[in-house]
Protein backbone atom coordinates (compact mmCIF):
# COMPACT_ATOMS: atom_id res chain seq x y z
CA UNK A 1 0.00 0.00 0.00
CA UNK A 2 1.35 3.49 -0.66
CA UNK A 3 0.68 5.81 2.10
CA UNK A 4 0.40 9.53 2.59
CA UNK A 5 2.78 9.85 5.22
CA UNK A 6 3.97 13.39 5.20
CA UNK A 7 0.77 15.50 6.46
CA UNK A 8 1.07 18.18 8.90
CA UNK A 9 -1.95 19.76 9.28
CA UNK A 10 -4.03 16.80 8.82
CA UNK A 11 -3.78 13.26 11.02
CA UNK A 12 -5.80 10.69 11.40
CA UNK A 13 -6.08 9.87 15.07
CA UNK A 14 -8.02 7.00 15.36
CA UNK A 15 -10.35 4.67 13.29
CA UNK A 16 -12.56 2.19 15.14
CA UNK A 17 -16.33 0.68 14.67
CA UNK A 18 -16.85 2.36 11.81
CA UNK A 19 -15.58 5.78 12.02
CA UNK A 20 -12.69 8.00 11.75
CA UNK A 21 -11.19 10.78 14.44
CA UNK A 22 -9.25 13.14 12.48
CA UNK A 23 -7.35 16.03 12.91
CA UNK A 24 -7.66 18.73 10.36
CA UNK A 25 -5.71 21.64 11.45
CA UNK A 26 -7.12 22.35 14.59
CA UNK A 27 -10.35 21.01 14.20
CA UNK A 28 -11.45 17.46 15.08
CA UNK A 29 -13.91 16.05 13.36
CA UNK A 30 -15.72 12.48 13.63
CA UNK A 31 -16.84 11.03 10.47
CA UNK A 32 -18.16 7.70 9.32
CA UNK A 33 -15.88 4.81 6.96
CA UNK A 34 -17.43 1.43 5.86
CA UNK A 35 -13.79 0.05 5.66
CA UNK A 36 -13.50 0.24 9.11
CA UNK A 37 -14.82 -2.83 10.65
CA UNK A 38 -12.78 -3.45 13.65
CA UNK A 39 -14.26 -2.54 16.95
CA UNK A 40 -11.43 -1.37 19.10
CA UNK A 41 -11.70 0.72 22.29
CA UNK A 42 -12.37 4.27 21.93
CA UNK A 43 -9.40 5.49 23.89
CA UNK A 44 -8.02 8.43 22.36
CA UNK A 45 -9.28 11.68 24.39
CA UNK A 46 -10.27 13.03 20.69
CA UNK A 47 -12.83 10.57 21.00
CA UNK A 48 -15.07 13.20 23.31
CA UNK A 49 -13.32 16.66 22.24
CA UNK A 50 -14.30 16.43 18.47
CA UNK A 51 -15.55 19.63 17.02
CA UNK A 52 -18.15 17.82 14.90
CA UNK A 53 -19.20 14.34 14.08
CA UNK A 54 -21.10 12.99 11.30
CA UNK A 55 -24.14 11.11 10.88
CA UNK A 56 -25.76 8.99 8.56
CA UNK A 57 -29.33 8.56 8.39
CA UNK A 58 -30.86 5.33 8.28
CA UNK A 59 -32.91 6.71 4.92
CA UNK A 60 -29.71 7.74 3.45
CA UNK A 61 -27.40 10.61 3.41
CA UNK A 62 -27.15 11.81 6.79
CA UNK A 63 -26.03 15.65 8.90
CA UNK A 64 -23.34 16.90 10.74
CA UNK A 65 -23.94 16.79 15.01
CA UNK A 66 -22.06 20.10 15.72
CA UNK A 67 -19.93 19.43 19.84
CA UNK A 68 -18.29 22.37 19.84
CA UNK A 69 -17.94 25.70 18.18
CA UNK A 70 -16.90 25.23 14.69
CA UNK A 71 -15.40 27.55 11.96
CA UNK A 72 -17.55 27.51 8.40
CA UNK A 73 -14.44 27.08 6.86
CA UNK A 74 -10.57 27.20 8.00
CA UNK A 75 -7.29 26.38 6.01
CA UNK A 76 -4.59 23.40 6.13
CA UNK A 77 -1.18 23.12 4.46
CA UNK A 78 0.40 20.50 2.88
CA UNK A 79 3.75 21.59 1.88
CA UNK A 80 3.32 24.89 -0.24
CA UNK A 81 0.58 23.78 -1.15
CA UNK A 82 -3.33 25.49 1.01
CA UNK A 83 -6.56 23.79 0.38
CA UNK A 84 -9.63 25.68 2.49
CA UNK A 85 -11.77 22.72 4.23
CA UNK A 86 -15.01 22.65 5.37
CA UNK A 87 -17.93 20.21 6.80
CA UNK A 88 -20.29 19.16 4.12
CA UNK A 89 -22.99 17.09 2.72
CA UNK A 90 -22.37 13.34 2.62
CA UNK A 91 -19.48 13.65 5.42
CA UNK A 92 -17.08 15.34 2.72
CA UNK A 93 -15.04 18.24 3.82
CA UNK A 94 -13.87 19.09 0.16
CA UNK A 95 -10.58 17.31 0.43
CA UNK A 96 -9.08 13.71 -0.12
CA UNK A 97 -5.89 13.40 2.27
CA UNK A 98 -4.83 10.24 0.79
CA UNK A 99 -4.27 11.49 -2.71
CA UNK A 100 -1.29 13.27 -1.23
CA UNK A 101 0.85 10.28 -2.13
CA UNK A 102 -0.12 11.08 -6.25
CA UNK A 103 0.38 14.59 -5.82
CA UNK A 104 3.89 14.14 -4.54
CA UNK A 105 4.80 11.19 -7.18
CA UNK A 106 3.23 13.61 -9.76
CA UNK A 107 4.70 16.19 -8.87
CA UNK A 108 8.21 14.25 -8.87
CA UNK A 109 7.62 12.78 -12.29
CA UNK A 110 6.65 16.28 -13.73
CA UNK A 111 9.56 17.98 -12.24
CA UNK A 112 12.14 15.07 -13.92
CA UNK A 113 10.42 15.11 -17.38
CA UNK A 114 12.91 17.97 -18.67
CA UNK A 115 10.58 19.35 -20.25
CA UNK A 116 7.04 21.47 -21.03
CA UNK A 117 4.28 19.03 -19.24
CA UNK A 118 0.64 19.85 -20.14
CA UNK A 119 -1.61 17.93 -17.54
CA UNK A 120 -5.52 17.31 -18.29
CA UNK A 121 -7.39 16.61 -14.66
CA UNK A 122 -10.87 15.04 -15.16
CA UNK A 123 -13.70 15.18 -12.41
CA UNK A 124 -11.19 17.56 -10.75
CA UNK A 125 -13.40 18.69 -7.59
CA UNK A 126 -11.53 21.10 -5.45
CA UNK A 127 -8.37 20.62 -7.20
CA UNK A 128 -5.75 19.14 -5.11
CA UNK A 129 -3.87 17.02 -7.84
CA UNK A 130 -4.20 20.33 -10.47
CA UNK A 131 -1.95 22.84 -7.85
CA UNK A 132 0.80 19.88 -7.21
CA UNK A 133 0.70 19.57 -11.11
CA UNK A 134 1.04 23.57 -11.65
CA UNK A 135 3.56 23.89 -8.53
CA UNK A 136 5.54 21.12 -10.43
CA UNK A 137 5.92 23.36 -13.59
CA UNK A 138 3.15 21.65 -15.48
CA UNK A 139 0.00 23.76 -17.17
CA UNK A 140 -2.94 22.43 -16.13
CA UNK A 141 -6.64 21.83 -17.64
CA UNK A 142 -8.97 21.47 -14.71
CA UNK A 143 -12.19 20.25 -15.95
CA UNK A 144 -15.26 19.63 -13.36
CA UNK A 145 -18.72 19.51 -14.14
CA UNK A 146 -19.46 21.58 -11.07
CA UNK A 147 -19.28 25.01 -10.89
CA UNK A 148 -18.70 25.42 -7.38
CA UNK A 149 -16.03 22.84 -7.07
CA UNK A 150 -14.43 24.92 -10.07
CA UNK A 151 -14.51 27.71 -7.85
CA UNK A 152 -12.77 26.33 -5.26
CA UNK A 153 -10.35 25.36 -7.39
CA UNK A 154 -9.43 28.36 -8.10
CA UNK A 155 -9.72 29.70 -4.37
CA UNK A 156 -7.07 27.00 -3.68
CA UNK A 157 -5.15 27.84 -6.54
CA UNK A 158 -5.00 31.69 -4.55
CA UNK A 159 -4.40 30.76 -1.17
CA UNK A 160 -1.64 28.12 -2.73
CA UNK A 161 0.30 31.64 -4.66
CA UNK A 162 -0.65 29.58 -7.51
CA UNK A 163 -3.19 32.01 -9.56
CA UNK A 164 -0.51 33.16 -12.24
CA UNK A 165 -0.18 29.42 -12.81
CA UNK A 166 -1.04 28.43 -16.51
CA UNK A 167 -3.88 26.76 -15.16
CA UNK A 168 -7.20 26.81 -17.68
CA UNK A 169 -10.06 26.44 -15.14
CA UNK A 170 -13.26 24.25 -16.99
CA UNK A 171 -16.85 23.64 -16.00
CA UNK A 172 -18.08 20.81 -18.30
CA UNK A 173 -19.15 17.36 -18.78
CA UNK A 174 -15.76 15.79 -18.86
CA UNK A 175 -16.65 12.68 -21.22
CA UNK A 176 -18.22 15.42 -23.59
CA UNK A 177 -14.84 17.32 -23.10
CA UNK A 178 -13.22 14.77 -24.03
CA UNK A 179 -14.81 14.11 -27.20
CA UNK A 180 -14.60 17.35 -27.86
CA UNK A 181 -10.82 18.07 -27.63
CA UNK A 182 -10.39 14.35 -29.30
CA UNK A 183 -12.26 16.13 -32.56
CA UNK A 184 -10.12 19.55 -32.22
CA UNK A 185 -6.63 17.49 -31.72
CA UNK A 186 -5.72 18.92 -28.59
CA UNK A 187 -3.25 16.43 -26.66
CA UNK A 188 -1.57 16.52 -23.09
CA UNK A 189 0.95 14.42 -21.92
CA UNK A 190 -0.31 13.48 -18.65
CA UNK A 191 -3.87 12.49 -17.64
CA UNK A 192 -5.18 12.04 -13.64
CA UNK A 193 -8.83 11.58 -12.71
CA UNK A 194 -11.01 10.65 -10.45
CA UNK A 195 -14.52 9.67 -11.55
CA UNK A 196 -17.24 9.14 -9.21
CA UNK A 197 -18.61 5.67 -8.39
CA UNK A 198 -22.06 6.35 -8.69
CA UNK A 199 -23.75 9.53 -10.19
CA UNK A 200 -26.10 11.36 -12.58
CA UNK A 201 -25.16 13.08 -15.65
CA UNK A 202 -26.26 16.51 -17.27
CA UNK A 203 -29.55 14.91 -19.03
CA UNK A 204 -30.16 12.44 -15.75
CA UNK A 205 -28.77 9.54 -16.76
CA UNK A 206 -27.48 7.39 -14.62
CA UNK A 207 -23.36 6.97 -14.47
CA UNK A 208 -21.60 3.91 -13.18
CA UNK A 209 -18.25 3.73 -12.65
CA UNK A 210 -17.66 -0.14 -13.42
CA UNK A 211 -19.87 0.60 -16.41
CA UNK A 212 -17.82 3.72 -17.83
CA UNK A 213 -14.36 3.65 -16.74
CA UNK A 214 -13.02 1.61 -19.94
CA UNK A 215 -14.74 3.13 -22.52
CA UNK A 216 -13.37 6.50 -20.02
CA UNK A 217 -9.83 4.84 -20.96
CA UNK A 218 -10.04 4.54 -24.70
CA UNK A 219 -11.67 8.00 -24.95
CA UNK A 220 -8.42 9.27 -22.79
CA UNK A 221 -5.98 7.42 -24.77
CA UNK A 222 -7.07 9.49 -27.71
CA UNK A 223 -5.92 12.93 -26.50
CA UNK A 224 -2.38 11.73 -24.53
CA UNK A 225 0.18 12.85 -26.73
CA UNK A 226 2.94 10.87 -28.88
CA UNK A 227 5.14 10.39 -25.90
CA UNK A 228 2.92 10.99 -22.78
CA UNK A 229 4.24 10.75 -19.11
CA UNK A 230 1.51 9.18 -17.05
CA UNK A 231 -2.19 8.24 -16.60
CA UNK A 232 -3.14 7.91 -13.12
CA UNK A 233 -6.46 6.56 -12.19
CA UNK A 234 -8.48 6.85 -8.76
CA UNK A 235 -11.44 5.00 -7.22
CA UNK A 236 -13.49 4.65 -4.46
CA UNK A 237 -15.07 1.94 -5.60
CA UNK A 238 -15.11 -1.10 -3.56
CA UNK A 239 -16.36 -3.51 -6.21
CA UNK A 240 -13.47 -1.80 -8.83
CA UNK A 241 -10.12 -3.43 -7.33
CA UNK A 242 -6.70 -1.35 -8.31
CA UNK A 243 -5.56 -4.37 -10.38
CA UNK A 244 -8.61 -4.54 -12.62
CA UNK A 245 -7.98 -0.90 -13.33
CA UNK A 246 -4.05 -1.71 -14.19
CA UNK A 247 -5.58 -4.34 -16.70
CA UNK A 248 -7.38 -2.32 -18.38
CA UNK A 249 -5.08 0.72 -18.55
CA UNK A 250 -2.39 -1.76 -19.94
CA UNK A 251 -4.60 -3.59 -22.49
CA UNK A 252 -5.65 -0.35 -24.09
CA UNK A 253 -2.27 1.86 -23.35
CA UNK A 254 0.35 -0.27 -23.29
CA UNK A 255 0.05 -1.46 -27.27
CA UNK A 256 0.01 2.11 -28.54
CA UNK A 257 2.56 3.71 -26.15
CA UNK A 258 4.60 1.05 -24.46
CA UNK A 259 5.89 1.92 -21.22
CA UNK A 260 4.02 -0.33 -17.73
CA UNK A 261 1.54 -0.33 -15.59
CA UNK A 262 1.35 -0.30 -11.76
CA UNK A 263 -1.76 -0.15 -9.00
CA UNK A 264 -2.35 -0.59 -5.54
CA UNK A 265 -3.92 0.84 -2.90
CA UNK A 266 -3.45 4.26 -0.95
CA UNK A 267 -4.00 4.82 2.48
CA UNK A 268 -3.84 7.36 5.86
CA UNK A 269 -2.08 5.75 8.66
CA UNK A 270 -3.43 5.70 11.77
CA UNK A 271 -1.93 7.55 14.75
CA UNK A 272 -3.35 5.72 17.81
CA UNK A 273 -2.46 2.29 16.54
CA UNK A 274 -0.13 2.20 13.58
CA UNK A 275 -2.50 0.76 11.05
CA UNK A 276 -2.50 2.14 7.94
CA UNK A 277 -6.50 2.73 6.60
CA UNK A 278 -7.23 2.07 3.04
CA UNK A 279 -8.60 4.62 1.69
CA UNK A 280 -9.24 3.62 -2.06
CA UNK A 281 -6.60 2.74 -5.21
CA UNK A 282 -4.55 4.20 -7.83
CA UNK A 283 -3.82 2.41 -10.84
CA UNK A 284 -0.73 4.16 -13.24
CA UNK A 285 0.37 4.01 -16.56
CA UNK A 286 3.98 4.86 -16.45
CA UNK A 287 5.13 6.56 -20.09
CA UNK A 288 8.28 6.00 -21.20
Amino acid sequence: MRVAAHWKDYELLDASGGERLERWGEVLLIRPDPQILWDTPKTHPGWKRAHARYLRSNTGGGQWEQRRPLPPSWSIRYGELTFQVKPMGFKHTGLFPEQAVNWDWMGERIQKAGRPVKVLNLFAYTGGATLACAAAGAAVCHVDASKGMVAWGRENAAASGLSDKPVRWLVDDCVKFLNREIRRGNRYDAIVMDPPSYGRGPGGEIWKLEEQVYPLIELCAKVLSEAPLFLLLNSYTTGLSPSVMEYMLASVLLPQFGGRTSSDEIGLPVKQNGLVLPCGGTAIFHGK
